[in-house]
């Protein structure tokens, strides 16, 4: 297989998710998901060895999730032109302002193990030992040694979208979906007067509370209160 994009489509569609986490993603707060991927070493394929099984532990850290609109998706750096081109047809298609969820991860790798066992006994050993301690935020994965990362990146797909439907609800309980006369969801405006709360306590940088503002487009609005803030802090 050597096109890459064909082995990035053969490492996804092999990837095995065997155990979920018992939770979904919190709503209202991070979550933290520690996963074992499970895969067989890629020398496997050239070389014959008695049965040896990788054991790749780490935590996949999901930020809180944040309401957005396709206005602000266009405005955030780091993005392409095409893909600030694709955010400007949502927006055309759905309103600009028209709310969604934004997830955003990190991967936090701890340690790697390699067992004389094959996958099946190492799998079942695992799901012993989370059973046994109740860990309610851990998930199994086999996926492929030379691509794993891909795999991890199936596994978080399929936990966002079995995680959507819940944040959704929950927030829409709150009101935190409706969208003000500005077109600046409810979610958007808590989140600004947390970042002044932070400021005003020294836990953030004013740049982190500037670029919030100018990717909804307000910061003309609370510049006043925003070089007050500065003032006070000194």
């Amino acid at each position: 297989m050597s096109n890459y994009n064909d082995r990035i489509e053969y490492a996804a569609d092999n990837t095995k998710i065997i155990r979920f986490p018992k939770q979904k993603l919190s709503t209202f707060g991070q979550t933290n998901i520690k996963y074992y991927m499970v895969t067989e070493p890629i020398y496997g394929e050239f070389e014959a060895t008695d049965a040896e099984t990788i054991v790749r532990q780490g935590y996949v850290i999901a930020e809180k999730p944040r309401i957005i609109t396709p206005y602000y998706m266009s405005r955030l750096e780091g993005f392409s032109s095409e893909a600030k081109n694709y955010f400007s047809k949502i927006g055309q298609l759905y309103g600009a302002d028209s709310p969604g969820i934004y997830y955003s991860y990190s991967n936090q790798s701890k340690n790697l193990s390699i067992l004389s066992e094959c996958i099946e006994s190492v799998v079942d050993k695992l799901n012993e030992e989370i059973e046994g301690k109740a860990e309610n935020l851990s998930a199994i994965i086999v996926g492929q040694d030379d691509l794993w990362d891909v795999s991890l990146l199936k596994f978080i797909y399929e936990l966002t979208q079995s995680s959507l439907y819940n944040n959704l609800n929950q927030f829409e309980a709150m009101g935190l979906l409706n969208i003000d006369s500005s077109g600046i969801p409810n979610d958007a405006r808590l989140i600004i007067e947390e970042l002044f709360e932070k400021l005003a306590r020294g836990k953030i940088t004013p740049g982190i509370l500037k670029k919030e503002l100018q990717h909804w487009g307000l910061f003309e609005i609370y510049q006043d209160r925003f070089f007050a803030a500065l003032q006070s802090g000194k």
